[in-house]
This record gives C-alpha cells, structure tokens and sequence, in this order.
C-alpha cells in the first residue's frame, strides 16, 4: 500500500495535495537586466490577517523542504511555529505526522493524521493520507470509509492513490468484493501505479491465477525501484509456474539488493 510516509513514494503532504508525490517547488524566473519603470510607484500595506497567511506559508514550505532533505528536526520545528501562526492548519498537522512516521512514531503519526482529517473532513488528501495510516497499522477494514470520503472529494487529483489503497486494504480485510474493482478503476487512471499494481499481483496468486500474477508482478517492478515484497512475490509466482530458473534469478536480486533477505530459497514465503 502507498503510504504517505513512506515510503513510497513518498511524502504526501496536503500542502501539495498529492498523496504520494515528490514535493516540487518552481522559482520563478527573475531577469537580470534593467527595465524601464511606466506606471507611478504604489506603496501596499498587507493587513494583518495577509500577514499571517504569508507567515503560515512559509513555514510550511520551509518544514517541508527540510522534511524532503532528511531535516527532521527542523521540519518539525517549522511545522510546530506554524501551527502556532494558526492552530487549525491541517497542512502543519500533516507535516508533522510524516516527520513522527519517518521517526517511527506510529501512534503519534497517526494522532497528526486523524487531526488533519479532522480538520479538513472534505479534503481528499487528508483522507487518503489518514486511511492509509489506518491500513497500515492493523486498522485495514476501518480504513476504507476514509478511502471513500477521499474519493467523495471531486476535486481531489490522486484519486488513482486511494482507489489503489482501498483495494490493496479490502485484499488485507478480506473483502475480496471491492478488490479487483478497486484495483481496475486506479488502473486504468494511471497504468504504473505501484500500490494498484503490486496489490493485483497478490490478489491474482492468492486466487491461483498465477499467469495474470505473472503479468501484473512484471507491471510492478517496471514501474518503480523493486521491494524485497515485490520480488518474493515475483519469486513465488515463478515457483508456481514451474519456472525455477526465473524464481532463482529473484531470490538473487533479493540477497544482492536486499542482504537481509539473503537466506531465503526459491519458493520460500516467509520475509
């Protein structure tokens, strides 16, 4: 599942309103040379609420440029003063959940995150950003009524996002009834998504449909840097279609790309 911390892609932070995005900032393009002034010089006074808003934004885009370089400290501080600039900021609550998940402060994490949902009940990402938390810390039925109140935002762009963490989470609770279509639907808005992709790939073995398995794991580690998850997986489908040679070749990638894995064998399902 794509998780806002993660992982993944990783941070998805409502500043943006991406739910797993990298973060990018534009700098507007400043000529050097002179110009020639045609219009008489104004002097403009912000009001104190333009202020404050001004102030909020740039904490938030200096917590979050720290939080993309590693600063954890610093985006939490910058985070924190925001906050104190306006204490309903879903934007500071969001970035602090990211910096608690990536300090493996779960609970914390998730008392940011339900905080932000709190505060923006009609933003997509804020929705997406807190099931997913739920989902990924043993709450995968509940999670997928914020899925849907993600996806109940019309204007929220990442609806391939909560799509594919809705079915990957009702695969993790059982409720197989939602999957596939879930999993189709973020599909076919953005074929190379990752968390829709891998999720398939698992769904399809679970069934015993180890061809399709095949197809969807192949989709998965073309579309983005591989996971110890996704090559043992692609190891077992191989396994189950008889083709060891292609099983042992994953296990491979496993112990070279990820050393602590380095003791499994071809067919082997544990992690």
């Amino acid at each position: 599942m794509r998780l806002p911390s993660a992982v993944a892609c990783a941070v998805s932070v409502m500043l943006l309103a991406s739910a797993c995005s990298r973060l990018t900032f534009i700098k507007p393009s400043m000529g050097s040379g002179e110009y020639e002034k045609t219009s008489p010089n104004y002097e403009f006074r912000d009001s104190p609420g333009a202020r404050q808003q001004a102030d909020l934004r740039g904490h938030l885009v200096l917590a979050t440029n720290a939080l993309q370089n590693g600063r954890l400290d610093e985006a939490a501080k910058e985070a924190r003063t925001a906050l104190g600039i306006d204490g309903k900021s879903a934007d500071a609550n969001t970035l602090l959940a990211v910096v608690e998940g990536r300090r493996g402060n779960a609970a914390k994490a998730g008392g940011y995150y339900a905080r932000a949902a709190e505060l923006a009940p009609r933003q997509g990402a804020a929705l997406n950003n807190y099931g997913a938390w739920l989902c990924g810390n043993g709450r995968e039925a509940e999670s997928l009524a914020w899925f849907d109140r993600a996806l109940a935002d019309a204007g929220y762009r990442q609806r391939a996002s909560a799509l594919a963490n809705a079915g990957s989470c009702a695969l993790k609770a059982g409720q197989t009834a939602r999957v596939e279509r879930d999993l189709r639907e973020a599909l076919a808005l953005d074929p190379a998504e990752t968390t829709a992709l891998a999720a398939m790939a698992q769904y399809q073995y679970d069934a015993g449909r180890y061809m399709d398995a095949r197809a969807f794991s192949e989709r998965r580690l073309a579309a983005a840097p591989a996971t110890s998850a996704a090559l043992l997986l692609a190891s077992q489908i191989e396994e189950k279609l008889g083709d060891r040679a292609a099983a042992a070749r994953y296990v491979q990638r496993l112990r070279t790309e990820f050393p602590q894995m380095g003791t499994l064998q071809p067919g082997d399902s544990s992690q």
